[in-house]
C-alpha cells in the first residue's frame, strides 16, 4: 500500500469561530493564512506539523444536528493525534479538563491516551506511545482497556519521555 500517513482531516462544525478557538486555546493548533480565503472555512496547523494544514474546519450552522456516527449512523468515531511527550499528554489532559472537554483516559499497553470532544460534541483521541525500546512483553501482551494511571506512567517513563520513538518516528 502507498498510502504512509494522515496529512489532514476536515470536520463539519456549526460554529467556525468556537470551532477554532477550542483547537487553538486547548490542544494548540495555529491558524493558518488560507482560512481567509473561504468564508465560513478555517484551516489549522498542529504545532511542529509541516503540512500547509492538518485539520480543516467548515460551518454549516447553528441548526445542525448532533452527529448520529456510532449512534444512529456510520461514520468517523474520532481522530487520533499523538503528542510529543508524556508531559505533554499531562498538560493536555489539564487543559481538556478546565475546558469540560476530556472524556475519558485509558491506558491500551502499548499507548496511553486521552479522549476529548469538541463545542460539537466531536471526539478525539490524544495519543502517548511508549518508545521501542522501552516497551515490554507485558506492555505488548495487555488484553483489554484499562484505565489510565497518568501519574503512574510519568513516574515510570518521566515527563521528557519522547512519544513513539522507533514506532511512530525514527530512531534520533
Amino acid at each position: 500500500m502507498a498510502i504512509f500517513r494522515l496529512n489532514h482531516a476536515v470536520l463539519y462544525v456549526r460554529d467556525v469561530a468556537a470551532s477554532v478557538a477550542f483547537y487553538r486555546d486547548v490542544l494548540g493548533f495555529g491558524y493558518t493564512e488560507t482560512g481567509d480565503t473561504i468564508p465560513g472555512a478555517a484551516f489549522l496547523r498542529a504545532p511542529g506539523s509541516s503540512n500547509d494544514h492538518d485539520l480543516g474546519l467548515f460551518q454549516i450552522g447553528s441548526q445542525a444536528g448532533p452527529s448520529g456516527a456510532g449512534r444512529t449512523t456510520v461514520g468517523l468515531y474520532h481522530l487520533a493525534w499523538e503528542v510529543d511527550t508524556l508531559g505533554d499528554l499531562e498538560d493536555l489532559a489539564g487543559k481538556l479538563s478546565e475546558h469540560d472537554a476530556l472524556v475519558g483516559a485509558s491506558d491500551h499497553g502499548t499507548t496511553k491516551s486521552l479522549y476529548g470532544k469538541d463545542p460539537d460534541g466531536l471526539e478525539f483521541e490524544i495519543v502517548w506511545i511508549i518508545p521501542a525500546d522501552l516497551l515490554t512483553d507485558e506492555d505488548r501482551n495487555k488484553t483489554g482497556i484499562a484505565r489510565l494511571n497518568l501519574p503512574a506512567e510519568i513516574e515510570k517513563y518521566g515527563r521528557e519521555a519522547r512519544s513513539g520513538v522507533g514506532i511512530s518516528r525514527m530512531l534520533a
